[in-house]
This record gives C-alpha cells, sequence and structure tokens, in this order.
C-alpha cells in the first residue's frame, strides 16, 4: 500500500510500505479521510519527542472496513467507521473505572514516543481494534467524521469542567480546538462566551463560531474587561488551549474566586504556574486529557446539525500532496485551519 512516512524529522516521503496485518479482535480499513491534527505539524521537527522516524502518522482519520478479524461479528465489511485516536486495554483498573483515557499502556495511533510504536491512518489501510470502532451515520460525510476526534477532545473538556446552566466562560487560545470548545459551550448552557487569542483571523472564526466577546491577548486592561462582562466577579470557567506560560497564567488570572480553569493545550513540557493566586483564590485547576467516549455524542451532534465542522476545513488533498500541506501548515502559511489527505 502507498502511505505518507516521516523518513526523518521534516522528511516526509510518499512510498509503498507493506499492508497492516490485522489480529483476531481487529479489522482492516481503508481510510477515506485523515486530517492533520497540530500535533502531527509540530512532530514533524521532533520537538515534540513524540513522532520518532521513520514512522507513519495521522490518528484522525475515517474510512471503510475492508476486512475482519477471525473473532469480529459485530462489524462487517463495507461498514462505514471512525475510530478513537486512543487504542486502550479492556483489562486496566482505569478503564475499567469509566477512565480509558487515562489507562496504563494506552498507545495512540501516528506516535512513536520511544516506549511505543503505533503508525497512523496517512496511509491507504490501518489495522483498527474492535472496541474502539464507531459507526458514521449516514448524513456525515467521510471528511466531516475526519473532524471527530477534535470535536471529541473539546467535549471533553467541557465534560471535565461540568459547566453549568448560566456559567461565563472564558476560551484563551481559539485554534482548532478552541473554536469547537466555543461551538459546544454555546449548546452547552453558557450565558457568556470569551475568546482570547493573539490572531485577529482566529477571534473573527470564534465570533462566528459563537463567542460573545473576543480580545487580543496584549489588549490593554484586558482583565477590567473581562470583569466588566462578569459581573465585577471574573468567569466560572476558563479552557486553555494553547498550552504556555502566558496562556495558563491568562485563564487563572481571568477566573473568579473558587472558580475553574481547565487545561487542554499541552505544548509545553512545563509552565510557570501562579501558586499562590491558585492557593489564596481557591481556584481549580484540571487537565483534561484526550478523550472518554465522547466520540458517539459527537457523532450524532453532526448527525443532526447541532454543530457543523465544515467551516473548519480549509483543504481536501491527496496523500501523495501531504508532504507540501504540512509544509504549508509548519510555515503557517494561509491562516489554514485543518487540512484532510485523501489515500
Amino acid at each position: 500500500m502507498k502511505a505518507l512516512v516521516l523518513e526523518k524529522y521534516s522528511d516526509l516521503v510518499y512510498k509503498d510500505v507493506s499492508d497492516p496485518v490485522i489480529k483476531n479482535d481487529e479489522v482492516l480499513v481503508k481510510v477515506m479521510a485523515c486530517g492533520i491534527c497540530g500535533s502531527d505539524v509540530h512532530g514533524l521537527d521532533g520537538s515534540t519527542g513524540r513522532r520518532i522516524p521513520p514512522m507513519i502518522m495521522g490518528h484522525e482519520a475515517s474510512g471503510i472496513i475492508y476486512k475482519t478479524g477471525s473473532d469480529v461479528n459485530d462489524w462487517k465489511p463495507g461498514d462505514r467507521v471512525t475510530f478513537d485516536s486512543t487504542v486502550y486495554p479492556l483489562n486496566d483498573w482505569f478503564t475499567s473505572e469509566g477512565l480509558y483515557n487515562l489507562s496504563d499502556n494506552r498507545e495512540v495511533f501516528g506516535v512513536s514516543p520511544g516506549t511505543y510504536k503505533r503508525n497512523g491512518a496517512f496511509a491507504e489501510y490501518i489495522a483498527i481494534p474492535r472496541h474502539i470502532l464507531y459507526k458514521i451515520p449516514d448524513k456525515v460525510t467521510f471528511e466531516q467524521a475526519a473532524m471527530v476526534e477534535a470535536v471529541a477532545v473539546a467535549l471533553h473538556s467541557i465534560n471535565v469542567a461540568g459547566i453549568r446552566m448560566g456559567d461565563k466562560c472564558v476560551v484563551v487560545g481559539v485554534g482548532m480546538i478552541g473554536i469547537f470548545i466555543v461551538k459546544l459551550l454555546k449548546i452547552s448552557g453558557a450565558s457568556k462566551i470569551i475568546a482570547i487569542d493573539s490572531n485577529t483571523v482566529r477571534l473573527e472564526q470564534a465570533r462566528k463560531a459563537g463567542a460573545d466577546n473576543t480580545f487580543l491577548s496584549d489588549e490593554e486592561r484586558l482583565y477590567d474587561k473581562i470583569s466588566d462582562l462578569t459581573n465585577k466577579r471574573g468567569a466560572d470557567i476558563s479552557f486553555e488551549a494553547v498550552g504556555k506560560s502566558e496562556s495558563v497564567n491568562t485563564a487563572i488570572d481571568v477566573i473568579r474566586k473558587g472558580g475553574k480553569a481547565v487545561l487542554v493545550g499541552n505544548i509545553s513540557h512545563t509552565v510557570d504556574f501562579p501558586l499562590q493566586k491558585v492557593v489564596t483564590r481557591q481556584l481549580k485547576v484540571l487537565g483534561s486529557c484526550a478523550i472518554r467516549g465522547e466520540y458517539e455524542t459527537v457523532l450524532a451532534l453532526l448527525e443532526t446539525g447541532k454543530i457543523t465542522v465544515d467551516d473548519q476545513i480549509s483543504a481536501v488533498a491527496p496523500l501523495s500532496e501531504g508532504a507540501l500541506w504540512f509544509e504549508k501548515l509548519y510555515k503557517k502559511e494561509e491562516d489554514l485551519n485543518k487540512v484532510i489527505l485523501v489515500p
């Protein structure tokens, strides 16, 4: 089969590789669409340490079942499917507690951090364990289904936050995940949604997505203005979707005493942390890791039109042109959002 292989850092090659061999409890999926995640772009140059070459990246995908293993009787060839980005063991304590995103020995498609290597979906075929498959509704396209992972990450952060009807929320960083957090907050009962970013184009997208107010991150009197919008108290909940010291501190500064800051971004290994602010204001700082069963809900939201993803798809291109589109994203050309590659 053909695949887009990270041969070495900053060197993607479209080439022939061996077809995957499925286990008894797996299915072979013919990939119909796979999105380029921001983490793939960061992995391209080795800066994250989580894509050690040679390997095939890609974890935001959809396709058609081509073949089933001998133990698979609930799926059949021809089924339209998407799948969780995480392969988690079923016999793990965290999985049994409903926390499969935290399970020991979990692996992510298209990731090779040194402790394991799990090839991803920038290829014609991929082997998928049966227990992480989800059926794509008839009204949802393969390209839309390839966006489910990103929306599910955003939805998981909202579930972690435990939002209540009427909460006032701030989203710090409105790239792909941040935009979906805004969209989901709009249908989750938030009474005020405020978006903060350093990019005016992203802020305009946030307004279209449902943000009531938007601010540049270097805006003068930023915290005073947010205070004015939140009854002089600060937001009930903030969502940080970048993963840098500056944005984490902003997410903490904009919430009220006793409020919650949900950290979703994780570009940086460590950040400067305002310990005394967190302690003296009795703040709750929550981490949101990946996905925990939100795929089914997101697919239903797409099927009913309660959330849309098409506005975030900048281009659909052949997998053979993948290296070109990775370069565009890496260089931040054209304010691109999601690029989907089709084998």
